[in-house]
């Protein structure tokens, strides 16, 4: 059996459809699981029920400081191995975002996948399309016409979910073929004038310190998550996030998701209505 992890994100569940879609049985996990999905929470090593997988798509468990995602990760490995799963499958982060700052984490999972006896893939994926539209704002004052980054004129090889989740799909439904394979899975370079152009309106680059005052300022985020997205504005910005490969369509044996119009989708949807007057 295959069991996917974190059943109710947006990869994981898109990794379940594509599963789905494929005809091959495949079972939900979470720590809030839907019917029908197993109830697996990184946290509490007691609940981490893995017997009769073979097969564990195990997506990272990241929104959290170091130290609390690479220990969920040892809890399910360690979980891994008691129940007798055979492979994992683990979404990690593409190699170009080594210096980013929530790369150590995913470098730490894969080592020790790597010494947990295991079989196993590594899919090193970029960065999501959806994200980068999502981390374009529109400009301070309200208005629809511009767009601001700090992204400058660098370019990101973004690459859509669902094309990520068809990887996992693939891997996951024969693992052997895939054992020991590291995957590169990055997308097609864009920029947040690339978007802007796509959207009809300008775009306006903002400094790095102007970009941290506003995450620290906002509230609803949590402290690790500042210097996280300050490390992916700097990568793209100065053009570390741009280096494309076959891995992806290879895999895939498909063409990809255009990646700038996820990304223009996502950032019209967030798009401020214009109040007209007369």
């Amino acid at each position: 059996m295959i069991m996917v992890t974190g059943a109710q994100g947006q990869l994981a569940s898109l990794a379940l459809q594509e599963l789905a879609e494929r005809k091959v049985p495949a079972l939900g996990g979470s720590r809030t699981p839907a019917t029908g999905q197993r109830h697996l929470d990184f946290e509490d090593p007691e609940s981490l029920d893995l017997t009769g997988v073979a097969t564990l798509v195990l997506v990272s468990a990241g929104y959290a400081e170091d130290d609390r995602v690479v220990a969920r990760h040892r809890a399910v490995l360690d979980a891994a191995v008691r129940d007798g799963v055979r492979h994992v499958v683990y979404t990690s982060l593409t190699g170009g975002g080594d210096h980013l700052g929530f790369a150590l984490a995913h470098r730490a999972t894969e080592r020790m996948i790597k010494a947990s006896g295991l079989g196993w893939t590594l899919l090193r994926n970029g960065l999501y399309a959806e994200l980068f539209g999502a981390l374009l704002t529109w400009s301070a004052d309200g208005s629809a016409d511009t767009l601001e980054s700090p992204f400058g004129d660098g370019a990101l090889s973004a690459v859509a979910r669902a094309d990520l989740a068809a990887a996992a799909a693939v891997v996951a439904g024969d693992p052997t073929a895939h054992a020991g394979r590291t995957y590169e899975l990055v997308g097609e370079p864009i920029t947040a004038t690339d978007v802007a152009e796509r959207l009809g309106v300008a775009h306006h680059t903002i400094s790095l310190g102007a970009y941290r005052a506003r995450l620290l300022a906002d509230d609803s985020l949590l402290p690790f998550q500042p210097p996280m997205l300050t490390s992916i504005a700097t990568g793209v910005r100065h053009g570390y996030l741009g280096d494309t490969g076959p891995g992806l369509v290879r895999l895939l044996g498909r063409p990809l998701t255009d990646p700038l119009t996820v990304a223009s989708d996502t950032a019209a949807a967030i798009r401020p209505v214009l109040r007209r007057c007369g």
